[in-house]
C-alpha cells in the first residue's frame, strides 16, 4: 500500500505538467476557433445567450481534450519510468504532445466544416446556430465535434506507420461518420434535415448521440498499432461493418422492444419529445462503448 502511494506521488509532478499543458492547449483552441469563425463567439455567448452555440462550443472543448489525450497516450509509457525529476526526454515528450495536439486542433476545425457540409447538407449550420439559435443543430454540432475528435485521437495513437497512415485512417474514419449519418436518415421515417431546420431539438439530440456512438465505433476501427495496409484495412472494415449493423439493430430494438407502447419516431418527429431523444441516445452510446471493450 505504501509502495503504491510512493509510486503515485512520484508520478504526480509529471502528471501536473500534462494537466497544465492541456489547459494551455484549450486556451489556444479557443483562440483558433475565434479566428476561424466569422462571428464573435464571446458576443454570442455573453450577450445573446446563444444556447445552440454553447452546445457546439462545449463539444469543441471536449473534443480538444480528447485529442490531447490521444497525443498523450504514446508518451504516457515514459511517465512510468520517471521519478520526481524532469529529464530532457520528458521535455521532448511534452513538446511532442503540444505540437501533435495543435495539429489535431487544426484538423478538427477543418474536418468539422467538411463533415457539416456532408451531414446537414440541406441548410447552413452556421445560419441555424447563429441567426436562428437552433438548439437541435447545436446538438448535432456537439456530436460531430466529439466524433471527429475521437477519430483524430485514434489516428495519432499506436506504433508503426507515419503521417501518411494517420491521414489515411483519419479519412476512412470520417467517411464512416458520413456514410452512417446518410444511412441513419434513410432508415428513419422522417427527414432529419426538415425536422432539425424547423427547430426540432429532439431529432437533433438523437442524431448527435448516434453520431457520437458511431464515432466511438470509428475510434475502435482506427485505433491500434499499424502492422500493414492489408491487415489494417481489413480490421477497419470489420469493425465499421459490425458497428453499422449493431447500432441499427439497437435502434430498432429501442423503438420496438424497449418501448413497444410508444411510437418512437412519432415521439421524436411529431411530439418533439426530448425525453425519448435522451433515452435513445444513452442506449446507442452505451452499446457502442460495450462494443469498443468487447471486441
Amino acid at each position: 500500500m505504501l509502495d503504491a502511494l510512493i509510486d503515485t506521488l512520484q508520478l504526480f509532478p509529471r502528471g501536473l505538467v500534462y494537466v497544465g499543458l492541456a489547459v494551455i492547449i484549450l486556451g489556444i483552441a479557443r483562440v483558433v476557433q475565434g479566428v476561424a469563425t466569422p462571428y464573435s463567439v464571446r458576443e454570442q455567448l455573453n450577450t445573446k445567450d446563444n444556447v445552440a452555440l454553447a452546445l457546439a462550443v462545449s463539444g469543441y472543448y471536449l473534443g480538444t481534450i480528447i485529442i490531447v489525450l490521444g497525443a498523450i497516450y504514446q508518451p504516457l509509457r515514459l511517465i512510468e519510468d520517471g521519478g520526481i525529476g524532469i529529464d530532457l526526454q520528458f521535455g521532448w515528450d511534452v513538446l511532442e504532445v503540444f505540437i501533435t495536439s495543435l495539429v489535431g486542433i487544426a484538423i478538427l476545425n477543418i474536418a468539422r466544416i467538411v463533415v457539416d457540409k456532408l451531414i446537414l447538407y440541406k441548410f447552413s449550420t452556421e445560419k441555424e446556430i447563429i441567426e436562428d439559435q437552433n438548439v437541435g443543430t447545436g446538438a448535432v454540432e456537439f456530436g460531430v465535434y466529439i466524433a471527429v475528435s475521437l477519430i483524430i485521437a485514434a489516428s495519432i495513437t499506436g506504433a508503426g506507420g507515419g503521417p501518411a497512415t494517420s491521414f489515411a485512417f483519419l479519412g476512412l474514419g470520417l467517411l464512416v461518420l458520413i456514410v452512417f449519418t446518410l444511412l441513419y436518415n434513410l432508415t428513419t421515417s422522417f427527414d432529419i434535415h426538415e425536422e432539425i431546420e424547423r427547430d426540432n431539438v429532439a431529432v437533433g439530440v438523437a442524431l448527435g448521440a448516434n453520431i457520437i456512438a458511431i464515432g466511438i465505433v470509428a475510434f475502435k476501427a482506427v485505433f491500434g498499432d499499424f502492422v500493414g495496409w492489408t491487415e489494417g484495412l481489413i480490421a477497419f472494415a470489420v469493425f465499421a461493418i459490425i458497428g453499422f449493423i449493431v447500432l441499427f439493430v439497437v435502434r430498432m430494438l429501442f423503438n420496438y422492444v424497449l418501448h413497444p407502447s410508444a411510437d418512437v419516431p412519432h415521439e421524436l418527429a411529431v411530439d418533439q419529445n426530448l425525453g425519448f431523444a435522451f433515452l435513445q441516445g444513452s442506449v446507442v452510446i452505451s452499446v457502442s462503448l460495450i462494443l469498443f471493450f468487447a471486441i
